[in-house]
């Protein structure tokens, strides 16, 4: 699944559009998550960022037992893509595999900080603090799935009762990888519907 991740991601990251996207959403805006998908045969990929808010209304580390609760309920909830992405029936999706996780930016924080280290340049890290200090203690859900449906033609929509269950949500920046090469969509909490029939 990742091989397949990666190579649809490296071909959306060659488009224009879609950098320009990423460099929007690299804020981490509260309300936008960010969800690539790619088809490859009979095979959907998808890839599901977003912010710890939007998700289970905190961004902090999970401490309280109440706190991690939630957490554990909604990577359960994350776990089950087609409750949460609805595609036709007459597609016959179903998911081969699945993996929701919870990152933290302190982590990948620490990461970079490490990487500094290693090259011994002390002023670049202490930029690189700076550069990070306000966006210490936030956190990501990370989703990432892998379908085959036996009529791919037929996946025309996806419907998303993503915001159903996850009502902080607002909006969905969407990238579709296809034969018909990348295309960028919004998906809103008011307007729960990605139109996929131009892919077709």
């Amino acid at each position: 699944m990742k091989l397949l991740s990666l190579l649809a991601l490296s071909t959306l990251a060659a488009s224009p559009a879609f950098a320009q996207e990423t460099r929007q959403l690299d804020s981490h805006e509260h309300g936008v998550g960010q969800l690539d998908i790619a088809f490859d045969g009979s095979l959907v990929a998808m890839e599901l960022h977003a912010p710890g808010a939007d998700i289970v209304g905190f961004e902090y580390g999970a401490e309280s037992d109440e706190d991690i609760a939630k957490v554990e309920d909604a990577l359960l909830v994350l776990a089950q893509p087609l409750g949460l992405f609805v595609v036709p029936e007459a597609a016959q999706c179903s998911v081969v595999e699945v993996r929701a996780e919870l990152e933290s930016e302190d982590e990948h924080k620490d990461h970079e900080e490490e990487g500094h280290d290693d090259h011994g340049d002390e002023e670049h890290e202490g930029e690189d603090h700076d550069d990070h200090a306000e966006d210490v203690g936030h956190t990501e859900f990370h989703a990432e799935y892998l379908l085959e449906c036996g009529d791919i033609t037929a996946l025309t929509e996806i419907s998303f009762t993503y915001f159903t269950a996850f009502p902080d949500a607002v909006e969905v920046e969407v990238q579709v990888i296809s034969d018909q090469g990348a295309t960028a969509f919004e998906v809103e909490h008011d307007a729960p519907m990605l139109d996929l029939t131009s892919l077709n």
